[in-house]
């Protein structure tokens, strides 16, 4: 990999954001001053034949096409749809320079204090990673390994979803486990999206100038779920862990859990740890409780009494944990809806609201129905917002940052 050079206007940076479903994508262009301009946004996903990859955005040529895998010693091969993609990042760059290609990637343990260089050795400290985030971390690595063969002198950049959390003080981080063993092995909450709560953070000052020191709940909800405490721009707690799987309930992870249930499954059951792990990962969550979807869509369209009991116990997780996180923050004066399920599911949001009154949520439903930002009424103790976020766009700052 080359090493950083200056980031010129209208030198373009590719941003990929790795999910369990697809990649999305997104290009950025750099500006005078060192601001950043989205060109254009899409994704990539595996469809019949291949991968389709699609990109739009005002002033670029766009690009719609499923591109085969190839096939080698190693199996199918992702690296065509990659190759496409990176010709096409060249020709919608303003001046036909692509400067790098930015990524999130979940795991940052506990040596990555920051957005980081994605060269060799790191490349490597990253995929050591990987068995504390086993979903994941592999995702992430596709596309960072692919463009490091096509392109070797391209440089690549990572932004890490634990790097915000790492502002939680050392008591609220600690598991009440033996203290030579949990800092012999790092057993220790690193908390997650990250990046999705770097953004928030940001809007919300540029909203509220003045208002940082709000005490502030922020509730990323999509596949993966998790809430954080969030005052001054930084976060003070969050519900997710040592791992993705604890806190809220999720798509198809179980959320916290008894770790006795864990034993029982070991050993009275005999299950393997292989088949443990996939259990609470792909089988749990609101899939389990349902034995019908793990989307919250269809979910909310069923009248069966599984369905219904699955969303119940997602809101009620909600709830339980919002507590939480007013403990650690001594009240709460704001809370935000984000994140796919957050965003788009007004039903949810009210339902959250209501088991939230005692502390002083509210939702108003016209608002609430059209989408608005602020959804609470005027004078409400709390303040309830709905904000979109875009992880694509601290992937790119990162990036740019790193690249001047």
């Amino acid at each position: 990999m080359s090493e950083p050079t200056d980031l010129r206007p209208g030198d373009a940076v590719l941003c990929l954001n790795a999910g369990s479903s697809s990649l999305k994508l997104a290009l950025f262009a750099a500006a005078e001053g060192g601001s950043l301009v989205a060109l254009a946004r899409g994704r990539m996903k595996p469809v019949e034949g291949g991968l389709h990859v699609a990109m739009a955005g005002e002033n670029v040529p766009p690009l719609d096409e499923t591109v085969a895998r190839s096939v080698g010693d190693g199996g199918q091969s992702d690296e065509p749809a990659h190759a496409r993609l990176l010709d096409w990042a060249v020709t919608a760059a303003p001046t036909g320079r692509l400067a790098g290609a930015g990524h999130r990637v979940v795991h940052g343990g506990p040596d990555f204090a920051g957005p980081a260089i994605l060269g060799a050795p790191t490349i490597a400290a990253v995929e050591a990673l990987t068995p504390l985030a086993p979903l994941h971390q592999p995702l992430a690595l596709v596309p960072i390994h692919a463009i490091a063969r096509l392109r070797p002198e391209l440089a690549q950049t990572a932004s890490f979803d634990t790097v915000f959390h790492r502002t939680i003080a050392p008591v609220l981080r600690r598991y009440a486990l033996p203290r030579d063993l949990a800092n012999r092995e790092g057993l220790t909450k690193f908390g997650f999206h990250g990046v999705s709560y770097d953004f928030i953070a940001g809007e919300l000052a540029r909203r509220d100038p003045g208002g940082e020191g709000k005490r502030t709940v922020v509730a990323h909800l999509g596949s993966g779920a998790s809430l954080c405490a969030m005052r001054d721009g930084k976060s003070v707690d969050t519900t997710m862990g040592f791992s993705v799987l604890d806190g809220l309930v999720m798509a198809t992870r179980c959320g916290s859990l008894d770790p006795g249930v864990v034993l029982h499954l070991f050993k009275r059951i005999g299950m393997t740890a292989d088949a443990v792990e996939d259990l609470l990962y792909h089988r749990s969550g609101l899939l389990g409780v349902s034995g019908i979807s793990r989307d919250m869509r269809e979910l909310l369209a069923d009248e069966s009494a599984a369905a219904r009991e699955a969303v119940e116990l997602f809101v009620h997780s909600i709830a339980r944990e919002t507590a939480a996180m007013a403990a650690s923050l001594g009240g709460i004066d704001r809370f935000v809806f984000t994140g796919g399920i957050g965003e788009n599911q007004p039903e949810v949001r009210m339902r959250v609201a209501e088991r939230l009154a005692w502390l002083g949520l509210a939702v108003e439903a016209a608002p609430n129905r059209a989408g608005a930002t602020r959804i609470s009424p005027d004078g409400a103790p709390v303040e309830v917002l709905r904000i979109a976020t875009d992880e694509e766009s601290i992937i790119a700052r990162d990036a740019a940052r790193l690249l001047a």
